[in-house]
């Protein structure tokens, strides 16, 4: 009928009970957004957005898009593939209960740095979350045309007011070849329900 369904309800929560507050311990870990990660406990279903989008790209390649161990090395990985998140991007992150932990590490860790590498003869340490720049997905993701990098990237925005909505991704413009052929199984059902009803009259 048209419709796209997920079902993993292990973390799950109820959508339209009147809750100030939720926990952050919602959504499997591999397709957790990162605004949960960073500790936000008011949600709604921007998240499962997010899982959208990284099990859209696990189907293209059969792999999962951030196979994180931990929620620590689940950011490690998604800010690896799309870069750190600044303020220009996502103007609401530094109001998540991790940003203080993230972004203080990310700003200070260079005089952390060279005072250890005076400490310690200049042997290289690694900073604990460093800036990554963001990688092309339209090369990690050569299968896809111009439309379908845009609904991925649309799926995976940190910004969750920034987002694509369930509406809008089953309107993108990359899904019209398939609204088409649902729409002529439509009809071909329908004519051929009117046929059998005609047969057994």
């Amino acid at each position: 009928e048209g419709q796209l369904k997920l079902a993993d309800f292990g973390l799950a929560r109820a959508f339209g009970i009147p809750v100030r507050s939720l926990t952050h311990e919602v959504v499997t870990l591999w397709y957790r957004p990162p605004d949960v990660l960073m500790g936000s406990k008011h949600y709604n279903t921007s998240v499962d957005m997010w899982s959208v989008g990284c099990i859209f790209a696990e189907m293209l390649t059969g792999r999962p898009l951030f196979p994180g161990t931990s929620e620590k090395d689940q950011l490690h990985k998604i800010f690896q593939l799309l870069g750190t998140p600044t303020l220009e991007s996502w103007p609401d992150m530094d109001q998540l209960p991790q940003y203080k932990y993230i972004y203080l590490c990310k700003y200070v860790y260079v005089h952390i740095y060279v005072i250890a590498c005076v400490i310690q003869k200049k042997k290289k340490i690694k900073p604990d979350f460093p800036s990554y720049d963001a990688k092309d997905l339209r090369k990690l993701f050569p299968m896809l045309d111009t439309q379908g990098v845009n609904l991925l990237e649309g799926f995976l925005q940190f910004d969750p007011q920034k987002r694509i909505s369930a509406n809008d991704a089953m309107n993108h413009e990359y899904l019209t070849d398939i609204r088409k052929l649902h729409k002529k199984q439509m009809k071909q059902n329908k004519q051929q329900e009117t046929t059998e009803m005609k047969t057994n009259e």
